[in-house]
């Protein structure tokens, strides 16, 4: 297993089919899991089960994860059961249209 330093960045291996708002910004918003869970409106463990599976850009900083708020959002945008829980009980029930 490779030795991970505090600064290194993981992206997913296989793009994702909506855009990357974050690629449009030069400074990219970093969350942790547990905020990451609370804004998209799932469990920690969902968030942790996209890490694992290389599904959204995060940084280790530590020994905590700090997941790429654009990466978040395009991986719980990409998945019905997910964009569902975003819209209900995240972040979504705030926003009145999606920009994509």
């Amino acid at each position: 297993m490779p030795k991970l330093n505090a600064t290194t960045d993981h992206h997913p291996t296989a793009p994702l089919k909506v855009s990357a708002p974050s690629s449009r910004f030069t400074n990219p918003i970093w969350v942790s899991v547990s905020e990451a869970a609370k804004l998209g409106g799932v469990q920690t463990k969902t968030i942790r089960r996209a890490i694992s599976g290389g599904l959204i850009t995060y940084r280790i900083r530590g020994n905590r994860y700090l997941i790429d708020f654009g990466s978040l959002l395009n991986f719980l945008r990409s998945r019905t059961k997910l964009n569902n829980k975003l819209q209900k009980a995240g972040l979504g029930q705030y926003v009145e249209t999606w920009i994509d």
